[in-house]
């Protein structure tokens, strides 16, 4: 038995008949196309699968999508405004923050909701931010970088 859920997804409601166990990974992959949120693990160990929940950072490896009925989500898709990168998105392309670029969506939508919270973060609170997302091809100095390069962007370079 299928179940009816209306998820709003980068701005767009998207109504669908879904199976109960549908996973929101896979609702974002399979059902609407939008194949930025990676899936690393299936365990929710990599963090590679994350999305902004209205406005919180899940890893949508956990969520199933009728827990998302009527929900906003944000995918690293919906990151970037009028053709113009959004501000960590920069970072990440300035300050070499992505190697092969497989945690590289889950690590953008975990730094979104850590930079809405805390908009000044110490190193030490951006790898605390960061620290269930793995990546398996850096030190995290670059990404950690990064994400510090953006912040100093946000808060209008100073």
């Amino acid at each position: 038995m299928k179940c009816p859920v209306t998820i709003t997804v980068n701005g767009s409601a998207h109504a669908r008949d879904v199976e109960p166990r549908l996973l929101l990974a896979h609702f974002l992959r399979e059902t609407l196309g939008l194949t930025g949120t990676n899936l690393g693990c299936d365990t929710s160990q990599c963090g590679s699968c994350t999305v902004l929940l209205d406005g919180a950072a899940v890893k949508s490896c956990t969520v199933l999508a009728v827990q998302a009925d009527g929900c906003q989500v944000t995918t690293v898709e919906g990151l970037a405004k009028d053709g113009k990168l959004h501000p960590l998105q920069d970072a990440f392309w300035e300050k070499h923050g992505l190697q092969c670029g497989f945690c590289t969506p889950g690590m953008l939508m975990n730094a979104v909701d850590l930079l809405k919270r805390n908009p000044k973060p110490t190193e030490a609170e951006i790898r605390h931010g960061i620290d269930g997302n793995l990546c398996r091809c850096t030190g995290y100095q670059n990404i950690v970088a990064s994400i510090a390069h953006a912040a100093t962007q946000m808060a209008g370079g100073k």
